[in-house]
């Protein structure tokens, strides 16, 4: 490893130094290396706080660089900084942009598509509806090119990253903390699948064996915004931590979508919030697509997606036959399925979002053509 960046990388260690005061040191020093062996009183002259300056000075002392990067190696994670030409260009327009990613991600045979990536996240109380309408949309994104960004936390994400794999996609794990830490541990197939296996990579600004905490997911919810042309939050309660990764994409200047869910689900509050804030409504996959301008034509080879798939749960199938022959209204699907109206509606959008139907107009619907 260069020098430079392996001081870079000890800045990245020390608790005290973030995107902004690693910026100030840069602009001063010139170099990483300069200001890690600056003395104490120049630093502080810098207004670096004599309290924090003490402690950095501390550090570096105790500091072992090289067992360090000893230990990168040894999990294989590689490192990119802020100038480096492989830097996530979007995630690089940020103005909090982390000055080092640490990174876990091998045997990709196809290049991971930086260009054309979305993040898909929400609560972890994941139902059978979110899981559902995730898994749907996530496939429809990987059939236009899309990697799919999320935080690998229990329930959306997770729904989020797996559909990409289960889909053909590569899909980015941001994590809130260190990248050899697999957090939650139940999330170990997921971890492998695509920090080894070659289904995307891992990402975290935290150094090695930092633990999870809730002070940390913020910082990991920029960056799973920053590197997202939009994020989209699929279900959500109106606290959700979900809302602050969409919150940090409107100030970023990404789009935000939200996907509306029964109103009688507590995690159907957070997108309603995020809808009456100004969020893109989602009932499909193109709606995403027009919003951010992307062509239809520009579907892959996986777009069998968008195939008119037949029911996949006895509900379905009951609506596909009622709608085989002719449109019908919601009034009558629920008479004539023996669906509770609750059951019919919810079974009615997932099938929407899956391409299959339409609301041909004041909720009568039939089958697409």
């Amino acid at each position: 490893m260069d020098e430079e960046i392996a001081y870079w990388v000890g800045f990245s260690v020390f608790p005290g130094i973030g995107p902004v005061r690693f910026k100030l040191l840069l602009d001063y020093f010139g170099t990483a290396r300069a200001a890690w062996k600056a003395s104490g009183s120049t630093l502080k002259n810098i207004k670096l706080g004599e309290r924090l300056t003490d402690e950095f000075i501390d550090f570096r002392r105790d500091f072992d660089v090289d067992d360090y990067l000893g230990q990168l190696e040894k999990e294989r994670v590689s490192v990119l900084t802020l100038n480096d030409p492989k830097y996530p260009a979007l995630l690089k327009q940020i103005s909090d942009a982390p000055f080092l990613l640490y990174i876990k991600g091998h045997n990709n045979k196809e290049p991971i598509n930086l260009e054309r990536t979305i993040a898909v996240v929400g609560t972890r109380q994941i139902t059978p509806y979110g899981a559902h309408v995730t898994q749907r949309l996530v496939q429809g994104l990987v059939a236009y090119g899309f990697t799919i960004v999320s935080g690998m936390a229990y329930g959306v994400d997770a729904a989020a990253h797996a559909s990409a794999i289960d889909a053909g996609g590569k899909t980015i794990a941001v994590l809130g903390c260190g990248i050899d830490i697999i957090a939650p541990p139940s999330n170990a197939r997921l971890y492998h699948q695509i920090g080894e296996e070659g289904h995307g990579a891992i990402v975290s600004e935290m150094p090695l064996g930092l633990r999870p905490n809730k002070g940390l997911f913020p910082a990991r919810n920029r960056i799973i915004s920053g590197l997202s042309l939009g994020v989209v939050v699929t279900e959500g309660a109106d606290d959700s931590g979900a809302l602050i990764t969409a919150r940090n994409a409107a100030e970023q200047g990404r789009e935000v979508f939200a996907v509306p869910g029964p109103i009688t689900s507590p995690y159907s509050r957070g997108p309603f919030k995020l809808l009456k804030s100004g969020a893109k409504l989602v009932e499909s996959v193109e709606d995403i697509i027009e919003e951010l301008g992307i062509s239809n034509t520009s579907k892959t080879s996986k777009a069998g997606y968008f195939a008119k798939p037949k029911g996949e749960t006895k509900e379905e199938e009951k609506i596909l036959a009622l709608l085989a022959d002719r449109q019908r209204h919601i009034d009558e699907i629920v008479t004539a399925s023996g669906l509770t109206a609750s059951n019919a509606a919810a079974t009615l959008t997932i099938l929407e979002m899956k391409g299959i139907i339409k609301d041909y107009g004041e909720k009568t619907y039939g089958i697409c053509s």
